[in-house]
């Protein structure tokens, strides 16, 4: 079964999001796009996850607990999870892994925290932009041992990509699927780095804004239509299409 699918969405609580990115616009959004599944991937926390869950449970939608982790080289890699419970279980890892230093809402931007209603119920203190004390290696490793999946994000980026940061990826990480910016296409990453010919690739939008989350336009193939079936599907790379322009 293909399906539609943008595995990275920020909401408000990343503090670069926009204040309108709350759960029930993106879910609305997504609807409208006819999107399938899709991931919350805000940055270093999930504390969003459980109101976007519901509702798009309401919606049909399938709504993948997520983080944009950025590791201790300054590199990012979206961290997807089979559950709520286990998500809040890397969170706490993190957490613990953070600098104490708060953030300067008046520089970077507020990180909200929304209910099901899109009602705020608190702001997140910690600067959640900055590296976590937790490597590569070790992201895999533990992102793996929770049954979950690691895309390293945006790899044609010049800036927080484990391209530009690494200048190159490594061979011993386990990665099945890497990710490709929306603007882009697979023919020009390999273009430019003829060694991605060797890795499945999906595009998705990095949405701090309601309307630069995806059409459909970014497809993968699945045996069931469930988070299950979306992390089994990303850890064989079974990516279709949706990547050429």
């Amino acid at each position: 079964m293909k399906i539609a699918v943008d595995l990275h969405i920020h909401t408000a609580l990343s503090p670069c999001g926009d204040d309108d990115m709350t759960p029930n616009n993106i879910i609305g959004m997504c609807s409208l796009k006819g999107l399938d599944a899709i991931a919350i991937t805000d940055h270093n926390t999930m504390e969003n996850c459980g109101a976007c869950m519901a509702v798009g449970t309401k919606n049909n939608l399938i709504v993948i607990p997520g983080m944009e982790l950025q590791t201790k080289e300054e590199v990012h890699l979206l961290c997807l999870f089979k559950d709520l419970e286990t998500a809040k279980e890397f969170q706490n890892r993190v957490y613990k892994q953070m600098n104490t230093q708060e953030n300067l809402p008046e520089l970077f931007g507020k990180q909200i925290i929304f209910d099901e209603k899109d009602q705020p119920i608190g702001e997140n203190r910690r600067m959640l932009i900055s590296s976590v004390n937790i490597s590569l290696k070790e992201a895999f490793q533990e992102v793996g041992f929770l049954d979950g999946v690691v895309i390293p994000a945006h790899v044609d980026r010049s800036s927080y990509s484990i391209i530009a940061n690494l200048g190159f990826i490594p061979q011993d990480l386990p990665i099945s699927v890497i990710e490709i910016s929306k603007h882009t296409s697979q023919r020009a990453c390999i273009e430019k780095f003829h060694y991605l010919n060797k890795y499945k690739s999906i595009r998705s939008s990095d949405a701090h804004y309601l309307w630069d989350i995806l059409e459909r336009e970014s497809f993968i193939e699945v045996k069931e239509k469930s988070i299950r079936g979306v992390l089994d599907a990303l850890k064989v790379g079974e990516v279709i299409g949706g990547t050429e322009r």
